[in-house]
């Protein structure tokens, strides 16, 4: 935590079948999410979708974030940030879709005021990068070298004063 100010890190994260990783219980945006919540002491938030009817298998899950993509949608949330006013910083993670963010997270995004706020934001992917500032991490990396996940978190928050 930087001079007291209270820090949220909210992620969207998919377990199962994952391009280059396999079948995964805890999902690769999880992983680096949990590593920026112990170093800034800030408190976690998972972005969960009400209803999630997201598909099991790799393949027809990047169809179906396309499909999602393409009409613009904005599935519910199951719930929302408690007292989002009193945080001064948030980490805002998600695994790359399509080259873009998924689109629960233009729910979140949509559903809170950032004015005054820094945001910081994060992403896994496997090789299509996806953030121009922030941080990103291949999925791989997260799931197969957490020593140097966690290097590679310590070195970004390092420059953010962490």
């Amino acid at each position: 935590m930087i001079d007291n100010k209270k820090v949220l890190v909210a992620y969207f994260s998919r377990t199962d079948e994952q391009y280059s990783v396999g079948n995964i219980t805890e999902g690769n945006t999880a992983i680096i999410a949990y590593m920026i919540a112990d170093k800034t002491q800030g408190n976690l938030f998972e972005i969960k979708v009400k209803n999630d009817s997201y598909p099991k298998t790799y393949h027809a899950l990047t169809e179906y974030a396309r499909s999602e993509k393409q009409s613009h949608q904005r599935p519910e949330l199951v719930q929302k940030v408690e007292n989002f006013d009193q945080y001064d910083t948030i980490f805002i993670g998600y695994p790359n879709w399509c080259g873009d963010m998924p689109m629960p997270v233009y729910t979140f995004l949509e559903s809170y005021d950032f004015a005054n706020k820094d945001v910081h934001h994060f992403c896994t992917h496997e090789g299509s990068g996806g953030v121009k500032e922030g941080f990103a991490i291949y999925g791989h990396t997260a799931q197969k070298n957490r020593v140097e996940a966690d290097k590679k978190v310590s070195e970004w928050l390092k420059t953010l004063g962490y």
